[in-house]
Order: C-alpha cells, then structure tokens, then sequence
C-alpha cells in the first residue's frame, strides 16, 4: 500500500540527501487534516537532527525529493514541521482496479507458527448468562476473528467456574427450597432455574444475617457464622472429597446449566474451540501449590492455609488454599495457564475479562512468576469496562441482571416494530421476515456494545442501539442492503456491471471513497495490535456514512454515460464488500435487502 511506499521512499530521501541511515520508526505518516491540502502529513521534527536545517527547510527538501523520485506524488506543501502529500489520483484508481473485486482484501492467510490462545465467556455455573457476560463473549470473539485476520493462529477457549462457594449456594438452596424442580417441570432454562436458587440463598442468608445482628451479633461475624453459608462451606469440603452424594447433586444442576448456556451461545454466535472446567483445572493448580510449598516460595499458617507473600513487589500476601484445603480462583487459573502452556506452548495467553479483576492476574502473572514460569510474560489481561444500565449496575445475587436471553428477545421485538414502522419487509415472506428480524436485533446489540473501546465502561440502551440513522448497526446493515439493491436494479435494467475502463476523472467524493476503503487494511491492523474491536467499528460506520453521501449526491444507475456508470456501481460494490468483511470481523451479519 502506499503508505509502505512513502516510508521506504522517506527512509531513502533522508538518506540520500543527508548522507544517515535512518530506522523506518522515526516515520511518522499520518492523514491529513481536512482543513489542509493533501493526503497524508508526514511529521518532520525527526529528521532535523541529520539535516541540521530548520523544519520547513528540511520539510521542503524531502517533499523535493519524493516529487522527482515518486510517481505517486504529485505534490506537497509544508506547514511549519509537517510536510503534506498529495497522492496522484491515478494511484486511487489503480488501487480500485486491483481490489474492487476482492472481498477480503485486507484479511492475511493465518501463518504457521505458535497459536494464540483467547480466553473469553469464562461463566459461573450459579447463574444464567447476562449483559455483563454479553459485552465478555463478544469482545473474545471479534478479538479473535481480527487476531486470524492479521494471520494469527487462534485458539478459542472458554473455562467454565463449575466449583466453589458459589456453586455450592444454588445446589444448598434448591436441597432446601426445590421440591426436586428441573427444567422440564417449571419451564425453565436449566441456567435460569439455577440461578432463581443462587438468588434464593442469598434471600435467606440476609434475613438469618439480619435476625442475628438483631439478637446482638456484629454483622461481620454474623455473616460468617450464619448456618446457611456454614453449610454451603461444608458442602463444598465435602465435594472436594468427592462425597458421591454431593457430587450427584453438581452434576445434575451443572448440567442444567450447560445445556442453557449452549443455546444462549448458539443465539449469540459464539463458539469455542476447546472448554475448559474448573473442576478438571483446579487440581493441577494445587500441584502447583504444592510446588511452591517445597521451594519455599508459598508458606503455610498455623490455620493450614497456604499464602504466596508479594509484600516486597508492593501487594500483599495472596491466598492459594484456604484452611479447610479448599481451593480459590487462583488454584485454579494457576493449573488452567500451566496446562494451557503444556498443551499448546502458545504464542500469547489473552485472557478477556473485566476491569475488576485487573488486581488479580497482576497477582497471577506474578505469582507464576516466582514458580520459575517465564512464560507469564506472554500473558495478557484484555481488561474491559462494565457495562451499567440507566438505573446503575447489576447485581447477580439479587436478581437485578439483565438477563441475556431477555435481552435478546427484547431485541428482537424491538427490531420487528421498528423495521415495520419503517415499511421496510413489504414483499417479505414470513421466514424472511424472522431471519431479518434476527439480524438486525443481534447486529444492533453487537455492534452498540463493540463500537465503545473495551476498556470504557458503557451505558447500555437497547432503543438507542435500533436505530436506522446514526452510529448504530442497522444503520450500516441497512447501508449493505442498499448497495446489494444497487445490483438488482441494475441487472433489470440490463446494466453492465463490468469494468469497461477507466473514467477521465474521478469525483472529490469517489477519490473521498476510495480513500476511506484504502485504510481498511490499516485498520485491521491496528485492531489487532491494540486488541480493539471499536477500530473496526467505528470504521465501519465512517465508511457507510461515506457511501451514502456519496450515494445521494452522485448519480449512478441514473449516470447516462455507460462507462461512469459501471464504474460508480463496481465503486459501491467494493463498499459493500468492505462493510460486509468489517461487520463480519464483529460477528455481525449484514442483510441483501430490507
């Protein structure tokens, strides 16, 4: 492309004229403001330790230079330290001649070489998938389709927190208060039936909490002390043991849950090439513990409790085993990142997961560092934002989540009245109706959580996210049905469709146009080196908004001259192509026709 070409061209300039070898990092090329003539801008300053001129001079010899030895440059002006580029428009249009065909152009063939590993979803089998859980999957997925587009070899993993305390309140709650419910007699998603008991533990571990505070019990001891959680406790010790009664009791709700998870998945698009369970995981972890116990790198206190002591690195000492020879979360991520490591000797572990964790794979990266494994530097935490609603944040233990199979139905509803209002399904059959009513609910929800940079916290508003006007999904859906209605039209009317050859002159807003579709690699590019979804999507958005003026201001199949008119028409169509691949990198499809 032709910001490579400029580079090696500036590397050779300052070569050339100030007699230094210079390091292609010290480019800094960038575009051009839209108040300023030109194309891109280079930055100048870099350069004035070899030239020993001031900026502009130095500015003005190497647009100098480019203009004798670069055929693409057809000019330049110099603003203080900062030489601006013009690019021959020949360029864009050979640019269109060699891509406009392509679909994926700017996607790279996956390389060989060590995988990356992303690991995202990462549910709590207490509880059903909600909003939270929504913005995590589909962070993980676009991360890992924009991964394999800058040719990484990706592996997508997802560990599911089949064990704890917390597994253990759902299983105590529904002994006490479910009369042997299942899914097939309440009607409930086996996830959702879970959940309803994790929220009913924590009903009735308040008001014993309550009642003891009330017979004089200081709260904080009352929350420790109250039968209920002393019984999930227990539970759990005894499921670390394998107590056959107890784990018969694990498997079956677990079981409730996964096959609630696969369909909310299956809704979303989301997929995995390996799952992993913290019940297979954690006892790896504890041979890890074990480890650090024998080197002296972990200890252990008089309760029996095994501690690592990052105090000398500034924090604080880290549990790794309670007293009761129970695990934590951190047994386990410790024996999930070993045999990850072992497994697929990996490249780089990306785990995606919120900013509220951000403490505790400090401490992980850490702590598998004092057991020898250098490999923690090949870690990466893609930490993100919460996701709040108009009335604050959710809370699972209180049933204030917005559940993500709700959220979905909602989108769907709020997707069918909205395309109707519009009179945008006349001529539609009933299926198609569904499919597109599908589509444009589950791109408006992905795109409206994926347009936000991951590590914002965001404000969710599902009217806003259905919207056909605006930085919305639909929106840019709506900008694809209209290109592919483009070639309808034009093959009822027996229009060419082809390239018959190059117009005089191109249009400001086709030169515009081609601009924008030039950045598309670039741009890829940069998601994936700063693991950023919102870079494809708020492209996307530039680059629909783009076509449609262009679209309203410049005749196509209207245009008389044949030649002009096939050209504008091939012009959309690779806008299409485009809009169509950088929606996909989301997840998100994009609809022939609405």
């Amino acid at each position: 492309m032709i910001e490579q070409l400029l580079t090696a061209k500036i590397v050779e300039a300052v070569h050339q004229l100030w007699n230094h070898e210079t390091d292609a990092a010290l480019v800094s090329l960038q575009k051009t403001r839209r108040e300023f003539e030109g194309d891109f801008t280079l930055v100048v300053f870099p350069f004035l330790k070899f030239s020993r001129q001031s900026p502009e001079v130095t500015a003005r010899a190497i647009g100098d230079y480019l203009i004798a030895n670069v055929d693409e440059v057809v000019s330049f002006e110099v603003i203080k330290g900062f030489l601006n580029l013009t690019i021959n428009p020949k360029y864009w249009f050979s640019f269109f001649q060699k891509y406009y065909s392509t679909a994926d152009y700017a996607i790279k063939p996956v390389q060989r070489g060590k995988p990356v590993i992303v690991e995202y979803s990462s549910p709590n089998t207490n509880k059903p998938l909600h909003l939270g859980h929504i913005r995590n999957n589909l962070l993980g997925s676009a991360l890992s389709n924009i991964l394999e587009a800058n040719g990484k070899k990706v592996i997508k993993v997802n560990l599911v927190n089949d064990r704890g305390i917390h597994i253990c309140k759902s299983m105590l709650a529904w002994l006490r208060w479910g009369n042997g419910e299942t899914p097939r007699t309440s009607g409930l998603k086996g996830d959702h039936l879970v959940g309803k008991y994790y929220v009913l533990f924590d009903k009735y571990f308040k008001a014993e909490i309550a009642e003891l505070v009330k017979n004089g019990m200081d709260e904080e001891l009352a929350e420790k002390e109250a039968s209920l959680i002393m019984e999930a406790q227990e539970m759990l010790v005894h499921w670390e043991e394998h107590n056959p009664e107890v784990r018969k009791i694990w498997a079956l709700m677990n079981g409730w849950v996964y096959d609630g998870f696969d369909e909310t998945y299956e809704r979303l698009g989301i997929s995995f090439d390996k799952v992993y369970y913290e019940s297979d995981t954690y006892l790896l972890g504890r041979e890890l513990v074990e480890e650090g116990l024998k080197s002296n790198v972990f200890f252990r206190k008089p309760d029996g409790s095994v501690w690592c002591d990052l105090t000398d690195e500034g924090l604080d000492e880290k549990l790794l085993l309670r007293a009761d020879g129970t695990s934590v979360y951190m047994t386990q991520d410790l024996g999930t990142a070993q045999l990850r490591k072992d497994e697929f000797d990996p490249e780089m572990l990306i785990y995606v997961v919120g900013n509220e964790q951000n403490y505790h794979f400090d401490v992980l990266k850490r702590v598998l560092k004092r057991l020898g494994r250098s490999w923690s530097d090949d870690m990466l935490h893609l930490s993100y934002g919460m996701v709040e609603l108009p009335q604050g944040r959710m809370k699972s233990r209180e049933g204030t989540v917005v559940d993500a199979d709700d959220l979905l139905d909602e989108m769907y509803r709020t997707a069918k009245n909205t395309t109707e209002e519009l009179g945008k399904t006349e001529h539609f059959t009933e299926s198609e109706k569904d499919t597109l009513y599908q589509m444009i609910g589950l791109g408006a929800l992905k795109y409206y959580i994926l347009k936000v940079d991951p590590k914002k916290n965001m404000l969710f508003n599902p009217e806003e996210s259905i919207d056909f006007n605006g930085n919305t999904g639909p929106f840019i859906q709506y900008t694809h049905a209209r290109i592919r209605s483009l070639f309808r039209k034009a093959l009822e009317k027996e229009l060419p469709a082809e390239l018959s050859g190059i117009p005089s002159a191109l249009l400001p807003k086709e030169i515009s146009l081609l601009k924008i579709l030039h950045d598309f690699p670039v741009v890829v590019t940069e998601a994936g080196e700063n693991y950023s979804p919102a870079l494809i999507a708020n492209y996307v958005y530039e680059l629909a908004k783009e076509f449609n003026q262009y679209y309203q201001d410049t005749p196509i199949l209207r245009e008389n001259n044949q030649q002009i008119a096939a050209f504008r028409l091939l012009l959309s169509g690779f806008a299409g192509n485009v809009i169509k691949s950088g929606m996909g990198l989301l997840g998100i499809n994009v609809p022939d026709k609405m």
